[in-house]
């Protein structure tokens, strides 16, 4: 009996000598590669990008009709996107894609318009700022190696002087050879210009959301990380696999369209649109009225989330989803897309 005691004595300190080694010696996570196992994603295969030519099939060349519809606006993840409302709106055309570099330098080549983000930050609207943050400049996202993904967002946002749309992740980069991907650093001010140029408009948070549900009326049925579009796929912000084909900005159009032809509504960059920010949807109209706010403030929704919206981080890849972007502030995952108020296509 003392023998046998001896024995489970000796296997005990093995065990014990195994857990301490484990929990003292063993290296931090994030030090070699991120934890992932709380992510579960499928890869994604974009399809070929670019939209396929009209083929004179449409009277308003890249763009896609959007029927009147009654639809649950809103969602319940976060409390801006409560309360869940019915809302109607009337039918409208808008860009199959994102607004491109392309797009965007005919207009300033057409017009010699200059954006916000290369123009000096007006010192008397903001006040007490670092002196670089006068200059020209955007918000830029620059991975970190290690970083607190619930501490401040400086951990991965820095405004760089000489951002801009020509610049979009500061003076020494370039948009040359990216004509097709979204114009980015911009903000409400220029693209309001540029969709005025064109004889159109910035959607309604609305008809964004309707736009973006591709028919489907009822709120809350896409909580899940979309695999058809560029998201971010493993810790945000030190870890992203890239299983959706791309890390970082996508050119525009390389994954199928939804139900009513529009590519990229989620995922990419966030889309701007015509409707100023409020707290959450309690100031929505009645179903049958259009849904406007009117309220003044200095910043505006924008919709359907972009490359860095991470299952650990920001969840916002969803229709119903939408945040508060300030109107002069340009930053590297913001674009936008406009609509045309016109008579539908005619039927055959």
């Amino acid at each position: 009996m003392r023998k046998n005691r001896q024995v489970y004595i000796f296997i005990a300190a093995i065990i014990l000598v195994a857990v301490f080694a484990l929990v003292f010696f063993k290296k931090p996570a994030i030090a070699e590669k991120p934890d992932t196992s709380l992510v579960s994603v499928k890869a994604a295969t974009p399809a070929q990008c670019g939209v396929p030519a009209d083929a004179g099939k449409t009277p308003h060349p890249g763009m896609a009709w959007i029927p009147a519809g009654r639809f649950e606006m809103g969602d319940n993840k976060y409390p801006e996107e409560m309360p869940i409302q019915e809302v109607a709106v009337e039918g409208f055309w808008m860009d199959k894609t994102e607004v491109s570099n392309a797009e965007f330098a005919a207009f300033v080549k057409a017009t010699g318009y200059v954006t916000v983000a290369e123009r000096p930050v007006d010192e008397g609207l903001h006040p007490g700022l670092p002196e670089d943050m006068y200059k020209p400049g955007a918000v830029v996202f620059v991975m970190p190696r290690d970083a607190d993904v619930n501490g401040p967002a400086s951990q991965w946002w820095h405004y760089i002087p000489g951002a801009n749309w020509r610049h979009p992740g500061g003076p020494e980069t370039t948009i040359e050879e990216k004509d097709n991907y979204p114009v980015v650093a911009v903000v409400y001010e220029d693209a309001l210009a540029y969709a005025k140029w064109k004889g159109h408009s910035l959607p309604t948070e609305a008809e964004w959301e309707w736009a973006a549900r591709g028919g489907q009326p009822k709120a809350g049925l896409d909580h899940e990380q979309p695999q058809n579009a560029n998201t971010w796929q493993g810790l945000f912000p030190v870890q992203n696999s890239g299983d959706d084909g791309f890390v970082g900005l996508a050119p525009v159009a390389c994954y199928a369209p939804n139900g009513y032809g529009l590519h990229d509504m989620i995922g990419n960059v966030w889309e701007m649109t015509a409707d100023r920010f409020t707290p959450d949807h309690a100031s929505l109209r009645s179903p049958n009225q259009p849904a406007k706010r009117n309220e003044a403030a200095a910043s505006h929704v924008i919709k359907g989330g972009s490359f860095l919206c991470a299952p650990n981080y920001c969840v916002r890849y969803r229709t119903g989803a939408r945040h508060e972007q300030e109107d002069d502030l340009a930053a590297s995952h913001l674009g936008f897309r406009t609509i045309l108020r016109a008579a539908p296509p005619k039927r055959n």
